[in-house]
């Protein structure tokens, strides 16, 4: 933010969502003792966001007691360091301002380009390593799918059926490759899954698509630990169809009916 005297700087924590899960930010605010506001972004997205100085210490607070295991961890130390900058007011002097822009050239997406020009010698700062990627809490990794991951059906031709159609479930998890380690721990916590590279090699995507790995391994994960939000709703209509396919229901052509009114409501489809 541009002030009379140059630049100033605002400090933000924010998480955005589609709206039909407006009521989880909600709750989540509430968890935050109603810190922060809520409010509609863009078309089908609302933000939760918090500012101010005070507040962001609650949140602060709760990262250091709950600690993040993916390459976000590395954004939110840097966010500390300029936190605590702001926090001892010194944003106010053209040190610790040209220090804050050091850090918001190694956080997230880094510069934009009207501070390049007005910061030309900046030298980012040093990302902190991740140094351990295990995963240590099952409720973390709901939390985490919840967040990331997809339960999908797909449709498919099938020349050895009379139906002339096949249905599968798959689940599948897409990540930037820097957080490739946690993908893959991935597979070691639930026992089943694999890690594909995408061309580029910039992002990672984890899939369970065996049925027997899904039914015997994912749905009771998920039934000892299970997400909230929208999501849940998901996964609960994902159960249905790898059930129906289990039980060979789909192979009928009735069945097969059924799954496809089931995806109707399902992900984007939702309403």
């Amino acid at each position: 933010m541009k002030l009379k005297s140059g630049w100033g700087v605002v400090l933000t924590f924010g998480i955005n969502l589609h709206k039909k899960d407006e009521a989880l930010l909600k709750n989540l605010q509430i968890y935050f003792n109603n810190i922060g506001t809520i409010a509609d972004r863009e078309e089908g997205v609302v933000k939760f966001s918090v500012s101010s100085i005070t507040d962001l210490e609650n949140i602060i607070n709760h990262f250091n007691s709950y600690p993040l295991i993916s390459q976000k961890w590395s954004d939110y130390q840097l966010f500390k360091q300029a936190f605590e900058l702001v926090k001892c007011k010194k944003h106010l002097t053209l040190s610790g301002l040209k220090e804050i822009v050091s850090i918001k050239a190694s956080l997230n997406k880094g510069l934009s380009e009207e501070l390049k020009v007005a910061f030309p010698n900046v030298i980012p700062v040093l990302r902190p390593i991740v140094l351990s990627q295990e995963i240590k809490d099952p409720y973390w990794l709901s939390g985490f799918i919840n967040a990331e991951g997809s339960f999908y059906i797909v449709f498919s031709k099938s020349l050895n059926s009379a139906l002339r159609e096949k249905v599968t479930v798959r689940f599948s998890i897409a990540q930037h490759s820097r957080d490739e380690a946690l993908i893959r721990s991935i597979i070691e916590y639930l026992g089943c899954g694999n890690v594909y590279t995408r061309s580029g090699g910039r992002a990672v995507d984890f899939k369970i698509t065996s049925l027997d790995n899904l039914i015997n391994k994912l749905i009771p994960f998920f039934e000892m630990y299970p997400m909230i939000g929208s999501k849940s709703l998901d996964f609960l209509c994902w159960c249905k169809v790898a059930n129906l396919i289990k039980n060979k229901i789909h192979l009928t052509s009735i069945g097969l009916e059924e799954i496809r009114e089931i995806n109707k409501e399902m992900n984007l489809r939702r309403k």
